[in-house]
């Protein structure tokens, strides 16, 4: 298997996230030789650039360009935040880091602190894990009382203090310029761009905005070297990443892989498709990744690029696995559910679409669909898609086109016969809950 793990290395659950557990597994002896050396922030971003780590919660923009972004010469605070509001459907990776392995978190906002000159950092947790939130707290408490965090770190002259800031479990504040305007105590909707976060950020100061899973991979960067953290992965897709596989696998849970990774590796250390049934489909990358097919997913590498040419996006890494026993339609209706509950309703294409998408779907899931309905789904998603100030209203509308595209004939099957092309015996085998032996 292709799994050299760095992030969740050495974890043993809820016995090893204190700060004594991390030094005992080498943690912040990068920060100290950077303190120690005095290492110029260049040479930082230089090594990030070498590294070829990409943003982990969606995006996958390159982190070291974006660090050198920020402003140099600016002569007030500069800002630095994490992003772990994670709420998107099968997605569930940042808590697990946040709840084991928060010091690794905090090392690599620090570093980035560092290298980017911030005075100041904040996590923004997702509002719905309260543990985790006070797990970090706590995590932050430890760090200050051994001279990591504050002023003058380590007895330096760089001084950086970090805050965790509690969501209330929008989904919308995942967006960087809404995240950023509820930490601000405003309504968290996106902001326009430009300006953007590097030059107009929190408060209006310079901001740069990584994901959880991005700050825990930087340690790992800057004690082994830029280069050896490329070559755990492929050519523009480099290090591990961490997969939260969830739906019909018999171990569903996170599993941290080499970037170019076959599929089929992933899902054999997650015990292979619930019951022996066949592959249906796969979505890889978080709810508004577009699903692939069996027989497409099977011959990808899970990598950005790769994915990317299937015709869908590694995203957060959340692989939902779907097999026969799915109703592709029922599942769709839920995921629209989902995205016109959740849209803050600042854009008119978002707010009005997402409700028309869910609406239709609902109505051929419940055997009341038209004639015109699919031609309907699509004109309705390509006039959300591209028009909205966030790329919500993209993640509405690219689970609608692709299922449609892939899956159009079991949607016309329900339109023509107004039932389902899965027979429902199979359907409730499928829907059984379902507790692995294994826990």
């Amino acid at each position: 298997m292709s799994a050299h793990p760095l992030i969740l290395a050495g974890l043993d659950g809820d016995r090893t996230w204190r700060l004594q557990d991390y030094v005992a597994r080498g943690g912040y002896e990068a920060l100290k030789k950077i303190i120690r050396d005095k290492t110029p922030p260049d040479e930082i971003i230089a090594e990030m650039k070498a590294s070829g780590l990409r943003g982990r919660g969606g995006a996958g923009f390159p982190s070291g360009l974006k660090w050198s972004f920020m402003p140099r010469s600016f002569p007030g605070d500069k800002y630095l935040a994490c992003n772990s509001d994670e709420g998107e459907p099968g997605t569930f990776k940042d808590r697990d880091i946040l709840r084991y392995n928060p010091h690794t978190v905090i090392e690599g906002m620090v570093i980035a602190a560092y290298a980017m000159g911030c005075t100041r950092g904040y996590n923004y947790i997702h509002g719905e894990i309260f543990e985790v939130y006070q797990r970090f707290e706590e995590a932050l408490a430890e760090a200050r009382a051994a001279g990591l965090l504050g002023q003058h770190i380590l007895r330096s002259d760089f001084s950086f203090d970090l805050f965790a800031h509690h969501g209330y479990g929008a989904y919308i504040c995942g967006e960087e310029t809404a995240l950023l305007e509820s930490i601000e105590g405003k309504k968290g909707q996106p902001r326009f761009k430009p300006p953007f976060p590097a030059s107009f950020g929190i408060y209006g100061k310079p901001t740069t905005i990584n994901n959880t899973e991005t700050f825990a991979s930087v340690p790992f960067i800057l004690s082994g070297g830029g280069e050896a953290f490329q070559n755990l992965g492929k050519p523009n897709n480099g290090g591990t990443k961490i997969f939260s596989i969830s739906g019909h696998v018999n171990r569903p849970g996170n599993y941290e892989l080499n970037l170019g990774t076959p599929f089929s590796e992933l899902l054999a250390l997650a015990g292979g498709v619930r019951g022996g049934r066949k592959l249906k489909a796969v979505i890889p990358g978080g709810s508004s990744a577009p699903v692939l097919p069996a027989n497409v997913i099977m011959d990808c590498t899970l990598d950005y690029d790769a994915i990317s040419k299937a015709g869908s996006m590694l995203g957060s890494g959340a692989v939902i696995v779907m097999d026969e026993s799915t109703c592709m339609v029922k599942a769709l209706e839920r995921l629209s559910y989902f995205y016109h509950e959740e849209s803050c309703g600042q854009c008119t294409p978002c707010r009005e679409g997402t409700g028309w998408l869910y609406r239709i779907i609902h109505r051929i899931e419940h055997g009341l669909g038209r004639a015109d309905d699919l031609d309907l789904l699509r004109s309705v998603a390509g006039n959300i898609s591209g028009r909205t100030i966030c790329a919500l209203g993209d993640a509405a509308a690219m689970p609608v086109q692709s299922f449609v595209k892939h899956f159009g004939d079991e949607f016309a099957y329900h339109v023509e016969h107004k039932k389902c092309l899965v027979p429902p015996e199979i359907q409730a085998v499928g829907s059984q809950i379902y507790v692995s032996p294994s826990c």
